[in-house]
């Protein structure tokens, strides 16, 4: 897609992947943290991490593996939370814990086979390595996730602020969160090969923490977000391949200093302040 602006079609694949996935997690991210719902983020990338290794243990296709598991554990949080009457966050713990204990087994255990190397990039992505379809399914989750936005603004609005009053206006509240949850677990799976699964919520949750320091509104988040996320990944793939760095790290760095300068820099904060 930027052949035509990038000739190396290694760093051309690289930028363009970490764009898409950047871009359509941090719209993602809005809403997970607009929710006080963190959880939701490391839950997904990990179970993301699991099925992915389940895969590679198989020998079957990670990236599949990586899609079917997380959507598998997007479909059992609400079910498990409403039949063992516990919180979402209570559910989304077991299940984090659930999925790492599954991840960390068989990478073990693929170590002590000495199947470890090809597991390595479950752990800290491989950028590099992209295939051309690949790219274009970031891109297809890219457009998914701005679309979700854009066709369900009002409903996602209404159970950000609070979801049992959203519930009992009459919004679909269960439809709109079982397709947030589904399209968290395609993108975060997605998103695996280029960041690893121990980098990915990085991407859900600082470009959105960043924007919550500058903006007064939801809707100027979801275009302040995915701006930082494309700057930032876009900066940090060229520094990592003028400066032979890790593409992934480097990103996730980025974005974690990103949020510093943008609290000692939040004019935000300081009118807040002021006001108390």
């Amino acid at each position: 897609m930027l052949e035509w602006l990038i000739e190396n079609n290694v760093v051309c694949h690289a930028l363009e992947a970490m764009i898409f996935a950047s871009v359509a997690c941090s719209i993602l991210g809005v809403i997970i943290s607009r929710m006080s719902l963190s959880s939701i983020g490391f839950t997904m990338s990990h179970a993301a991490f699991a099925g992915a290794a389940l895969g590679m243990f198989l020998g079957a296709n990670a990236q599949v593996a990586a899609i079917a598991f997380s959507m598998g554990v997007a479909a059992l949080i609400g079910p498990v939370s409403e039949k063992a009457k516990m919180a979402a966050d209570a559910t989304l713990g077991v299940l984090f814990s659930l999925s790492m204990a599954v991840a960390i087994f068989l990478i073990s255990y693929m170590e002590y086979m000495g199947r470890g190397l090809s597991a390595s990039s479950l752990l800290f992505g491989d950028v590099i390595s992209l295939y051309r379809e690949e790219i274009y399914a970031l891109a297809a989750i890219c457009a998914l996730s701005i679309l979700f936005v854009l066709a369900f603004y009002k409903e996602i609005s209404a159970i950000m602020f609070n979801m049992k009053i959203a519930e009992a206006a009459g919004i679909r509240v269960k439809l709109v969160y079982y397709l947030l949850l589904f399209i968290i677990a395609i993108s975060v799976a997605l998103s695996l090969n280029i960041v690893g699964g121990l980098l990915i919520f990085v991407l859900l949750a600082a470009p959105a923490s960043i924007a919550s320091q500058f903006c007064f509104d939801v809707k100027s988040m979801f275009i302040v977000a995915p701006a930082v996320a494309l700057v930032v990944s876009s900066f940090g793939v060229w520094a990592a391949f003028e400066y032979t760095l890790p593409v992934a790290p480097l990103v996730a760095l980025l974005l974690t200093a990103s949020f510093g300068l943008s609290v000692v820099l939040s004019f935000k904060r300081r009118i807040n302040r002021s006001n108390n």
